[in-house]
């Protein structure tokens, strides 16, 4: 009988041992989780290469300009849909620390720039356009977490205008605080964060994150046998927006 139990107990602890090793392997070296939005991407979003392509069709011999900034930033700016935003939350998946990232690229918004001052802006995200590695997180996100259904946006609306101080030159990274309202999950909330923003090529790059506390807006923790998850997350995004 004892034997019996011994090889019942040793059982468990290789099954467990194997499911934990498993997640393991899948979270850390099979399918990590994206990386955070940086530097880099800002870098790349106002590139040659993520310019939006042009559609026109017909073949011309003389070169298009590229606009820059001894045009002029006063005007409005659209973004484009090289943007992306989207969420990083803390999780502990059967065990093992991981993160849910989940991102967009359907991102409308504008850019109102007098002179030298950012004089407002605003960002709206299609909640159910958001995607992770996880059709199942996918499902829950829209469904019970951020209830897409009724609450189908999120948006961010800046309150205090912004002293760029004068017009930047190019590739120059301009670092400045915004304030505004936040509205998740049909809660609108007061946000302060630093942004990074960037022009070149004719387009203005814009790379923050703001970090939400769940309950702020009135979000459910979705933790349940398997998964937990933080009480907190980040909305992290890198905008990138072409003059109208």
């Amino acid at each position: 009988m004892l034997k019996i139990l011994i090889r019942i107990a040793i059982s468990v602890v290789v099954v467990v041992g194997l499911v934990y090793g498993g997640i393991l392997l899948y979270t850390k070296v099979i399918n990590p989780p994206e990386g955070k939005l940086n530097e880099d991407d800002l870098s790349a979003i106002v590139s040659d290469s993520s310019a939006a392509p042009s559609t026109d069709t017909e073949s011309s011999t003389a070169p298009t300009p590229t606009p820059t900034q001894d045009a002029g930033i006063t005007g409005t700016w659209l973004a484009t849909s090289e943007s992306t935003v989207g969420y990083r939350v803390k999780e502990v998946l059967g065990g093992v620390d991981t993160e849910g990232v989940g991102r967009t690229n359907q991102v409308n918004g504008s850019l109102t720039i007098q002179e030298t001052t950012l004089l407002s802006t605003v960002f709206e995200i299609d909640i159910a356009s958001i995607k992770s590695d996880s059709s199942k997180r996918d499902s829950q996100f829209t469904g019970n977490i951020m209830d897409a259904a009724t609450y189908p946006t999120a948006t961010f609306r800046l309150l205090t205008p912004i002293d760029l101080g004068s017009v930047p030159s190019d590739n120059q990274n301009i670092v400045a605080t915004a304030e505004g309202e936040l509205t998740l999950h049909g809660v609108t909330q007061l946000v302060s964060f630093d942004v990074t923003a960037k022009i070149a090529n004719g387009i203005i790059g814009v790379l923050g994150s703001i970090d939400i506390t769940f309950a702020d807006y009135g979000i459910a923790n979705p933790s349940n046998a398997f998964v937990t998850t933080g009480d907190t997350g980040l909305l992290e995004f890198v905008l990138a927006f072409q003059k109208d």
